[in-house]
């Protein structure tokens, strides 16, 4: 379609509007309520534009093009009607600029100075209305300045998949509310504070703490989830004051999920380390940083040549930089040890050694959209990974078939096509029924070791659909990745992909996970699992807290205080580090240090220091090569992280190479029946790593609630137990006392106890057998 505005031409596609043919030529139209991701409400009315021949003004937003219009966006009758409506906007808006969060960065302020009139014509009575409390991250204490644009609405209806807020009443009494006073729970809700346009809603945490134009801004990237989230970090006195969303369109387009958006406030806690500490009289005391780097080489030096260098194991977060995992797997291996490890949660091991590059999604990020289905298995999918399920939810949204098998059948908030929820014992079960019946399906002979698998209807769905989808995905979760069967669903899920055409891939658990690979943070001994069943005689602990993110962290914990040395470099002084560990080492987080992160479509990501390193912390690539340095081994002649990069990869920015899901080996074998009760572990969002479980507001909503022991109305009466008991619960040894809670989405025979948290730290693996008993 040809159109002219304001004399320019464009070309847009049947179906685009006066607004999408503006923006394309660059011709500026205020609005309120039009946003690029949301549907249309046409509701503010601020855009509206002359159209020849039109008998009025007409709003740009909701106008379709026809071929040959003429637009005037700026002439008398446009500039008189957006005149009126801000006019009325501004009737019952309250006076409160110089006090309001969103002063400066204000939608509706920018627009009044164009378009408002110098002295209102209304002189009777403003509205008022009352505020709500939605919970700990959102702030609706100032109701009157809402225009009614309902982007908040919308956003939840479209993009979180949940209708939290919507429209009550009607004319002047119109006002947004919650469903019957309930708090916004969404993992994606923070986004409804950068769309308001007005100060409407704003960040509870950042509530009158800082003005917009006093704050510097620094481009960074989240270290959390696997997507690589593009933010803008705002600082001010040396301090992040807000965590915003950086568009890139294909990352995180223009969302953050809440993780992202408030866990700056662990950054600034309380319990940063500030200095090192080591052990002296068995008791924790601050040193200057030269006694502590020559305590912690003499210790490892020491060890390594009484006991061999296979006698140390090092473990690093998946959260940490790529520069620092690199050099944390080439100072173990300059003490002669092959146990080094960032994947702590991980139970199986079988795939390392056979496969055939490093794991990655698959695909782009961006191509999601492009499918025709979908099966993710082994995932809580909103909760681990909430931009990605996002995306899917787009995708089902339009014409995607999303299937999921998993442990549990949480709600991920999108239509999905087909659903098995099955044990976790039962998970390679289910989906060798999918392989079986996509063999079947295609007349192709049945991959050796699925023959006795019993197909049913929802497995057969999920098969058509990928075999019916000219481009399909498999993605394999956190729940598949940390099952003790990682390696039969890897081989099922590419025996899949094969038979259907469709891609395979890891969704990946966090920032490095495909970053670690490429580090070669990986064992050629004793993997995460081993280095704590077998254990060590010291171990040095990059960000990582084993109580809390191992997959067995009672097992790690005792292993800990057997060894006769631990060393943690952490950003935190609080934590169980202070009862195990000899040395603690300041390390400075993602926000005060310059490194990569490699997503999990392998698109590395470098950043740079936001503001100066808290107190005595230090960059944790650089306490690594200064220890490198004191040890004596060779390599580690580094002055910039730049220069460590360029050793693991010649790019800054751009995708990695050698991604490779597939394995050399891959015999498929079925566990058999389980027996007895087994436990369900999934990592609460607000609990997977360092820096959410310090963040005050992130503690307070209902995602970090305290664990209970969940189980189906059916096991409950199997156990003779019933909803709100306290129960014993018992695993490996360990006990811990919960509340007993119904939840019909847990399959029979399973009890869903979260890991990652203090309650839960006295347990076993996290999908194993577990017993359960009235406390």
């Amino acid at each position: 379609m040809d159109i002219e505005i304001d004399g320019k031409l464009a070309h847009v596609p049947d179906g685009g509007t006066i607004m999408d043919a503006a923006q394309q030529v660059g011709a500026y139209i205020p609005h309120f309520c039009y946003h690029k991701k949301l549907s249309i409400a046409a509701n503010c009315r601020m855009c509206l534009v002359q159209v020849e021949k039109a008998p009025k003004p007409l709003p740009a937003c909701a106008t379709p093009v026809t071929n040959g219009m003429k637009v005037f966006t700026h002439s008398d009758l446009a500039v008189k009607a957006q005149k009126g409506v801000m006019e009325f906007l501004l009737i019952n808006h309250p006076l409160d600029c110089p006090i309001c969060d969103q002063g400066g960065e204000c939608q509706l302020q920018d627009l009044a100075v164009g378009y408002g009139g110098g002295a209102s014509r209304y002189q009777e009575s403003k509205r008022v209305v009352m505020y709500k409390d939605v919970g700990p991250l959102i702030s609706m204490q100032e109701m009157t300045r809402c225009i009614h644009c309902t982007r908040c609405v919308r956003f939840g209806q479209e993009i979180a998949g949940v209708m939290e807020l919507g429209m009550a009443n009607r004319n002047m009494h119109s006002e947004i509310v919650t469903f019957l006073g309930r708090s916004v729970d969404s993992e994606l809700s923070g986004n409804m504070i950068d769309l308001c346009p007005v100060g409407a809603l704003t960040s509870k945490p950042f509530r009158y703490s800082a003005r917009s134009w006093e704050l510097a801004r620094r481009r960074s990237i989240s270290p959390h989830d696997s997507l690589g989230t593009n933010l803008t970090l705002q600082i001010k006195n040396n301090v992040v004051m807000r965590a915003l969303p950086r568009e890139n369109e294909d990352v995180n387009e223009c969302w953050i999920s809440d993780k992202d958006r408030f866990s700056y406030e662990a950054l600034n806690s309380p319990a940063r380390l500030g200095k090192p500490l080591i052990r002296i009289d068995g008791a924790l005391r601050e040193v200057e940083w030269n006694v502590a780097l020559d305590y912690v080489a003499h210790a490892l030096r020491d060890i390594a040549r009484q006991h061999g260098g296979e006698s140390i194991a090092a473990l690093g977060s998946p959260h940490a930089t790529l520069e620092e995992l690199f050099l944390l797997q080439k100072l173990t291996r300059g003490l002669g040890s092959g146990n080094v490890d960032f994947r702590p949660r991980r139970r199986d091991f079988s795939t390392d050694g056979k496969r055939l590059g490093v794991p990655w999604l698959g695909m782009k990020l961006a191509e999601i959209s492009q499918l025709d289905a979908a099966l993710v298995v082994g995932s809580f999918l909103r909760k681990d990974h909430p931009l990605f399920a996002q995306r899917l939810r787009q995708l089902a949204r339009k014409w995607g078939k999303v299937s999921l098998v998993s442990v549990s059948a949480d709600d991920p908030l999108l239509p999905l096509h087909a659903r098995m929820a099955v044990s976790p014992a039962d998970l390679p079960v289910a989906l060798a029924a999918v392989v079986k019946a996509a063999a079947e399906q295609q007349g192709k002979p049945l991959p050796a070791g699925v023959e006795s698998v019993t197909t049913c209807a929802a497995s057969q769905a999920i098969a058509r659909s990928l075999i019916e989808g000219e481009k399909s995905a498999i993605f394999l979760g956190n729940a598949a990745e940390q099952s003790p069967y990682a390696g039969q669903l890897h081989a099922l899920a590419n025996a899949l992909a094969e038979l259907t055409g469709a891609s395979c891939g890891f969704i990946g658990e966090a920032a490095n996970s495909v970053g670690g690979h490429l580090a070669q943070a990986v064992p050629t001994s004793l993997n995460a699992y081993e280095m704590f069943a077998r254990p060590r005689k010291a171990y040095i602990l990059l960000g990582v807290e084993p109580e809390l993110d191992c997959h067995d962290p009672q097992m790690a914990t005792s292993a800990l205080r057997s060894a006769d040395f631990v060393v943690a470099l952490s950003a935190f002084a609080d934590g169980a580090a202070c009862d195990h560990a000899d040395a603690l080492l300041p390390i400075a987080p993602f926000s005060e240090t310059s490194g990569s992160f490699v997503n999990t479509e392998g698109r590395i990501q470098s950043f740079s220091g936001a503001l100066r390193p808290f107190a005595d912390a230090r960059p944790g690539w650089k306490v690594l090569r200064v220890l490198g340095n004191l040890l004596e081994l060779p390599g580690f002649a580094y002055e910039t992280s730049e220069q460590v990069r360029a050793d693991i990869t010649p790019l800054a920015e751009g995708f990695v190479g050698g991604l490779d899901n597939g394995l050399r080996e891959s015999a498929l074998s079925l566990p058999g029946k389980a027996g007895g009760l087994q436990r369900i572990a999934d990592v609460p969002i607000h609990f997977a790593d360092a820096l959410v479980r310090r963040a005050p507001a992130l503690q307070k909503t209902r995602d970090a609630a305290a664990p209970a022991a969940r189980a189906c109305a059916a096991t409950l009466a199997r156990l003779g137990l019933s909803e709100g008991a306290t129960v014993r619960v018992k695993q490996a040894g360990g006990e811990a006392l919960l509340a007993l809670v119904a939840d019909a989405t847990v399959p029979p025979d399973c009890i869903r106890v979260a890991a990652g948290h203090a309650l839960t730290a006295t347990l076993g693996e996290m999908f194993g057998a577990i017993n359960v008993e009235r406390a």
